[in-house]
């Protein structure tokens, strides 16, 4: 099979591989997507086969429009409708409890036709969608070609990043194209990746929230709407073998290049002191750092992060730089890493979980 990319003018037939079980690669603001209709057990299923992905590693729907929380959610809690307002569409999921079919759905299901498309049990979502919890992650992503292909399809869009798993995640069709061509029907060229790394995964079931990912909406954001909000352990630290994922992307390795990654946390010219003092003198250590110290790493793989003041701009290199250092001969890799600040808290845990959390603070 040959992997199609599509265009602004190729909306409906995206639409039209999702309705029929396709796998679609969707533009977001955050980073690619691998979309398939969150309705349809038989297609989620593809998506953790296309990119290798362990089956307890729960999914995000996308919807285009708050509205539609209702369709799929229960208990809907009032902070969730405050975040919709401030931050949809835009890059923020919300973890909220899964809507229960009635027992008169249910026994119309028991004596109707069983149907992978319909017979999900006493959950609207599919399991496979949510790794059996009884939450589900929702999105409205800001790139407006997306939210036109969940409205012509008319379904929610299952998508974990368009990446093999483990690996870094695609933030322009491209590097989609790269890792997926041949897997998946088609990709939806919408042009790079503004915010370039994944939504923020806050929990609203519990009282306070919880953040579970940071990203493109930050800490900081979230506090000024919902005051208190706890920090998952997971965003600074490795999970444990016994501890079930709530979200995408707590619990395995990702985000990581071939070759194995050290951070350098610390302040920018610390670390980059640090880099320069230890880093081989041969061209098998390559270097990710910010633009100020590029000239102090001459004749060897480098790949700017951006300016160290400019945190944004890190959130949509960090990906690009990590996928980079594939093209090269390197055998370990060394980047810098700004402080946990707003955007910067996510850039911090992209970086530490290419590097397995083998992080050295100066």
């Amino acid at each position: 099979m040959k992997t199609q990319l599509l265009y602004e003018d190729d909306l409906e037939q995206a639409a039209e591989h999702l309705r029929g079980g396709g796998l679609v690669g969707i533009p977001t603001e955050t980073v690619y997507g691998l979309g398939a209709d969150g309705l349809n057990p038989l297609a989620v299923s593809r998506i953790f086969q296309a990119k290798g992905r362990p089956q307890d590693n729960p999914l995000i729907l996308h919807i285009p429009d708050a509205s539609w929380l209702e369709r799929y959610c229960q208990d809907i809690p009032e902070t969730a409708r405050r975040l919709a307002e401030k931050f949809w569409p835009g890059p923020l999921t919300m973890i909220l409890t899964c809507k229960k079919r009635t027992p008169e759905e249910l026994e119309t299901l028991k004596n109707g036709p069983i149907c992978s498309f319909t017979h999900f049990g006493p959950r609207v979502i599919p399991d496979v969608v949510t790794a059996g919890l009884d939450t589900v992650g929702m999105r409205c992503p800001a790139h407006p070609l997306t939210r036109a292909i969940i409205q012509q399809a008319g379904v929610p869009i299952a998508a974990p990043s368009g990446n093999t798993s483990g690996k870094p995640s695609p933030t322009t069709a491209q590097h989609m194209l790269a890792d997926m061509d041949g897997k998946i029907e088609a990709i939806v060229d919408g042009g790079p990746c503004a915010v370039g790394v994944e939504s923020t995964i806050v929990d609203l079931t519990g009282t306070p929230p919880r953040l579970l990912r940071p990203g493109g909406v930050t800490l900081e954001q979230l506090q000024e709407v919902l005051g208190e909000v706890e920090v998952d352990p997971a965003v600074t630290r490795r999970m444990g073998e016994g501890e079930r994922p709530r979200a995408p992307g707590m619990k395995y390795r990702h985000y990581a290049p071939k070759a194995p990654v050290v951070v350098v946390a610390g302040e920018p010219e610390a670390s980059a002191a640090y880099i320069q003092a230890h880093v081989s003198h041969t061209p098998w250590d390559g270097v990710i750092c910010f633009d100020e110290y590029a000239a102090r790493f001459p004749g060897r793989p480098l790949e700017r992060l951006g300016p160290a003041a400019d945190k944004e701009a890190q959130a949509r290199r960090v990906f690009d730089a990590l996928r980079a250092m594939d093209r090269t001969p390197v055998k370990r890799i060394w980047a810098q890493c700004p402080d946990p600040a707003g955007i910067g808290l996510a850039v911090v845990n992209r970086l530490n979980k290419a590097a397995g959390f083998h992080v050295i603070e100066v």
